[in-house]
């Protein structure tokens, strides 16, 4: 199982958002971008992967909205289908644990603190090491949105390995792109 986590700083944390102003949202649009590059293949779903978005915007920060590619139904391809599984989840009522909002698509009250607590995740940044250079890979990364990683965030996540996916700095759905070819590569013996 591959995990993917996503700070989205600004996102909203309620269903009160237009899906024809996704970025308006907190920049929403970039998460749905994550959320569909960490779970697409052509014609198909990674079934092994799980995509957490972290929204710590307005009004009811922190939640975490998990999407899990084994359960998954209703996810088309494009950021409106991702925003629309979103605003759902937003929408209901939640708790300290995962309430299910559609199939394969959960909501919870809580932030990057818990999301730590309960897995160790590689950070994708830049300045890491190559991770063509890893000899065994993570299975869990976890990378922010538009925004660099906070202070407090920083401080979170001081001592996990740091893994960079080339020489320049890409938008964190291209990023996927990158990570999930070379797992993908490792997975089929490539080098």
């Amino acid at each position: 199982m591959t995990s993917f986590a996503i700070v989205g700083h600004l996102a909203r944390t309620n269903g009160d958002f237009s899906l024809n102003d996704l970025p308006g949202a907190g920049r929403m649009d970039v998460l749905c971008r994550c959320v569909n590059t960490s779970l697409f293949l052509s014609h198909d779903l990674r079934r092994d992967v799980e995509c957490s978005l972290v929204l710590l915007g307005e009004p009811k920060a922190p939640k975490t909205v998990l999407f899990r590619g084994n359960g998954l139904c209703s996810l088309s391809p494009d950021e409106r289908s991702a925003g629309a599984l979103i605003k759902k989840a937003l929408s209901i009522p939640c708790g300290s644990e995962f309430r299910e909002a559609a199939p394969g698509v959960f909501v919870r009250n809580g932030g990057l603190e818990r999301l730590l607590a309960e897995q160790a995740f590689a950070v994708l940044d830049e300045n890491g090491t190559d991770i063509r250079t890893v000899q065994a890979m993570p299975g869990a990364f976890l990378l922010s949105d538009h925004q660099n990683f906070t202070e407090a965030e920083e401080a979170l996540i001081k001592d996990a390995s740091r893994y960079s996916v080339g020489p320049a700095c890409l938008h964190a759905d291209h990023t996927i792109t990158v990570l999930s070819n070379e797992i993908d590569r490792r997975k089929k013996g490539w080098k």
